[in-house]
């Protein structure tokens, strides 16, 4: 556990990190339906901890599973940030004011051909998750080097690479979160260049033709470390 002052140093180091990999508006000319995810970055108790959803019930896809706010570009979005923040106010209320963007880091390739940016941003630690519940049932963070270590983290082969699970007991709830998959992948990835630490764990690359360009960009950032 940090001071406030030692918090704000860790806050200010990581910003600078970050901001490294900012990659601009390099994905709006690609012919691709594009969407966007929010990863909310906000000091709780002593550590610097990322925001998490987990996705409503009532949803027909990925029903349950925890997740960024984030969703499919509209047309009256400027931009991908404004993608990102749009859905975050939908989704738990998170207002434009209480948001300081850092970066965007490495667009990510779904299997079903959507373009993902990830938008990294700070937001106030103050802020109270007002969760829609039409498409979030529960909101909740984990510290963010907590996607550096070993403890709650396994992995399984999938098409020839290997897929990232963490299971996290959250301490204000005692809720019992599963982060796996494209969402875990996203949060090792904000940890590793936040920090600029190496994973205690190995990264592999998920099969031959899947996140190719924001997994070989892990593999060389972190092969860099």
């Amino acid at each position: 556990m940090f001071n406030d002052s030692q918090m704000a140093a860790i806050k200010e180091m990581i910003k600078n990190n970050l901001k490294l990999y900012e990659i601009g508006n390099t994905s709006s000319d690609v012919e691709l339906p594009k969407a966007s995810v929010l990863i909310p970055l906000l000091t709780k108790n002593g550590e610097m901890h990322v925001l998490m959803t987990v996705r409503s019930l009532e949803l027909r896809s990925s029903a349950g599973e925890v997740c960024f706010p984030g969703g499919k570009y509209d047309p009256q979005d400027r931009n991908n940030i404004d993608t990102a923040l749009r859905e975050a106010k939908e989704e738990i209320g998170l207002t434009p004011d209480q948001v300081e963007v850092v970066c965007r880091l490495s667009p990510i390739m779904t299997k079903s051909g959507i373009l993902v940016t990830p938008v990294v941003a700070f937001v106030e630690d103050s802020f109270k998750a007002q969760p829609n519940p039409a498409e979030v049932s529960d909101v909740f963070t984990v510290a963010l080097d907590y996607f550096l270590n070993q403890s709650g983290h396994s992995s399984y082969p999938v098409n020839g690479g290997e897929m990232h699970s963490f299971l996290y007991r959250d301490s204000d709830s005692g809720k019992v979160h599963t982060i796996w998959g494209l969402t875990a992948m996203l949060a090792i990835f904000t940890a590793v260049l936040a920090f600029r630490r190496k994973p205690a764990f190995e990264i592999t690359i998920v099969g031959e033709d899947k996140f190719p360009y924001f997994q070989q960009n892990l593999k060389f950032h972190i092969s860099r470390l």
